[in-house]
């Protein structure tokens, strides 16, 4: 509450706010002003001063409507002028520096189904997370001992916290990652395909009115309609990714609109001509009499892992932990949608059994089948060969077809069952990790990288 007091005043005197002639907009409007300043120029009230109450200690002030609507009215313009004075495009970032501490630290998101399959991600790959109290910020990652701390934040914040140092590595969408990330060279990406949080930024018209038989980014842009007075405007959470991309495509006359949800709605209130949002379905965007156009795709996106480029050079034992990571995840990932099928096979030799097997395309698995003799009790009761076990790697989606084939050139018996893990010689992206990192040397096996 805001009263004005003097030593010389007596308590049980109360000055009326509206009947003051101290210009509330004035003292809002400045961020920096001090309300003790503010009030310091009345005096004639014996220096008055302009006190914040935190407690109800006097009664409050009587305000009259029309003052009190002119407090709201300049309260808002307040926080608008302070919101337009200071865009987050302007912002600039600290530079990264290297904090010396014992343990690594990683960030992922708090809330929402990117922080679901992120544990649920690390969980499938033997990485789980540990928090003793679910109200807790910080958490162990088990498996990596007491070398990791796992750190739950906004997926913004995270992105910032890697590229400021304040964290080593990162899981997020690759959305959040570029537009807060900004390629920043501080920035590096471990890992481009998580596998889940699936989505694309895209551009979305009204399906109705001057946008009605627009289909292409071309046509957009070539409206006669937007021009430097009447910009074509874009609401967005998306702010640095929608300017690059129309200074990308060399087009000028547009106005970003910032805004954090229900951005489907504001072509139809005509706060905005078209939207730049995420897409998974599309779904909503239909139910909103909105579409997409060609050439309006601006980003994919992914769960993404991400390393602070400093960390990696220069953290003890980062690089190792993150190669660690890499193993565990690349090994479950490539075992997602792959089967094990087993089946038993006549046949001469194993030679003759592996040809006929290999003579099927949806047969020939990884790198090729395994081909094994199969005992059986002979007339004598000694083991003979008749028979072999092939063993193939089928994908998911031709699994059926796989056992199909199987069964048409003989095999019986057929056995099926899902792969938790395949760890190749190295994982798929370490030397392009190292690539990135200038690295002629792996220091995990000690020799040149292959």
């Amino acid at each position: 509450r805001l009263i004005f007091s003097s030593r010389n005043i007596r308590r049980r005197h109360r000055i009326c706010l509206c009947s003051c002639e101290v210009s509330l907009a004035s003292v809002m409007l400045s961020p920096m002003c001090n309300l003790s300043t503010a009030a310091a120029g009345t005096r004639d009230v014996h220096s008055l001063s302009l006190r914040v109450m935190s407690r109800r200690r006097h009664p409050p002030a009587v305000l009259s409507s029309s003052s009190s609507r002119c407090h709201r009215r300049n309260h808002l313009i307040a926080t608008r002028a302070s919101v337009n004075t200071a865009p987050r495009g302007d912002v600039k970032h600290a530079e990264a520096k290297m904090i010396e501490r014992d343990v690594l630290r990683m960030g992922i998101p708090s809330k929402g189904r990117m922080a679901e399959d992120t544990l649920d991600l690390l969980s499938s790959s033997q990485l789980s997370v540990k928090k003793l109290n679910p109200r807790q910020y910080a958490a162990k990652m088990p498996a990596l001992g007491d070398k990791m701390e796992v750190w739950f934040q906004r997926a913004s914040d995270v992105v910032r916290k890697v590229r400021s140092g304040d964290f080593d590595i990162g899981i997020l969408g690759y959305d959040m990652f570029a537009e807060f990330g900004e390629g920043a060279d501080d920035l590096v990406v471990v890992h481009d395909a998580l596998r889940f949080g699936e989505c694309y930024l895209a551009l979305a018209v009204p399906n109705y009115g001057a946008t009605a038989g627009v289909n292409s980014l071309d046509e957009l842009l070539a409206m006669p309609c937007w021009t430097e007075e009447n910009p074509l405007r874009v609401v967005t959470g998306y702010q640095y990714l929608a300017k690059t991309f129309f200074e990308n495509v060399g087009f000028e006359n547009v106005a970003l609109v910032a805004a954090d949800g229900a951005l489907e709605a504001a072509p139809a209130m005509g706060s905005a001509d078209i939207i730049l949002d995420l897409v998974s379905t599309g779904t909503t965007l239909r139910e909103n009499n909105l579409k997409e156009i060609e050439g309006g795709r601006v980003l994919e996106s992914q769960g993404v892992l991400v390393a602070n480029r400093k960390s990696l050079l220069e953290r003890d034992g980062c690089l190792e932990t993150v190669h660690e990571m890499l193993e565990r995840l690349e090994a479950h990932l490539e075992a997602k949608n792959l089967f094990t099928v087993v089946a038993n096979m006549r046949g001469s030799s194993a030679e003759d059994v592996a040809s006929l097997v290999m003579s099927r395309d949806s047969l020939k698995g990884l790198q090729g089948p395994t081909v094994a003799p199969v005992y059986t009790p002979g007339a004598d009761g000694k083991p003979e060969v008749n028979m072999y076990a092939v063993t193939i790697c089928a994908q998911k989606a031709t699994l059926y077809d796989s056992v199909k084939e199987l069964r048409d050139i003989g095999g019986s018996g057929v056995l099926v069952s899902p792969l938790t893990y395949v760890f190749d010689a190295e994982p798929a992206r370490w030397n392009l990790l190292l690539d990135e990192l200038g690295m002629e040397h792996d220091p995990i096996r000690g020799k040149e990288k292959r």
